[in-house]
């Protein structure tokens, strides 16, 4: 294999490299989706299982677009029957925070946290991908436009009609 492209998936330190490089933004767009972080890093393992397995049939410029394609259907295939659930993990801060709040304080900022994530998750599908990116992996418009394969502008219209749904449903907050 030593013979092997620089560039060439079936290289090891190039594959090495797209492992690194996309693994965790493939393992955050399935937690989006709806995957819980066992699914979702179970499900990415297996995206670059298949990235590797067909590896010689994927362009390097491509594999990106090949994991989160591929990444998105397994996620669709388990997924197929249930109610999607959302996931994304609580920030450290806010149990440092707490030690110094008063019990009645910690109960509204949970009941609050609750509800925002119940709003999230009212989101339409393409919606909540691009706010989740933006707001939880701070990744630029350009960024999740490269990454879903979309225009800036689509990705623009997308956060801007999450953030109109989630102010309606949290109005009165």
């Amino acid at each position: 294999m030593d013979s092997l492209p620089i560039n060439n998936v079936c290289h090891e330190p190039t594959y090495r490299e797209l492992f690194y490089a996309h693994a965790r933004h493939v393992r955050n767009f399935l937690c989006y989706k709806g995957a819980n972080a066992t699914e979702a890093d179970d499900l990415a393992q297996e995206a670059f299982l298949r990235l590797w397995r067909d590896c010689a049939k994927v362009p390097f410029e491509k594999a990106k677009g090949y994991l989160f394609a591929v990444a998105g259907n397994l996620f669709l295939d388990e997924k197929k029957h249930e109610q999607v659930v959302l996931c994304f993990q609580r920030q450290a801060t806010t149990e440092e925070a707490s030690n110094d709040e008063n019990p009645h304080f910690d109960l509204e900022t949970k009941e609050l946290q609750d509800r925002l994530e119940k709003a999230i998750a009212q989101l339409p599908e393409k919606q909540r991908v691009v706010f989740l990116m933006n707001r939880m992996d701070k990744m630029k418009y350009a960024e999740i436009a490269a990454y879903l394969d979309l225009s800036v502008k689509a990705v623009e219209k997308r956060m801007h009609l999450a953030l109109v749904e989630l102010r309606q449903i949290l109005k009165g907050i």
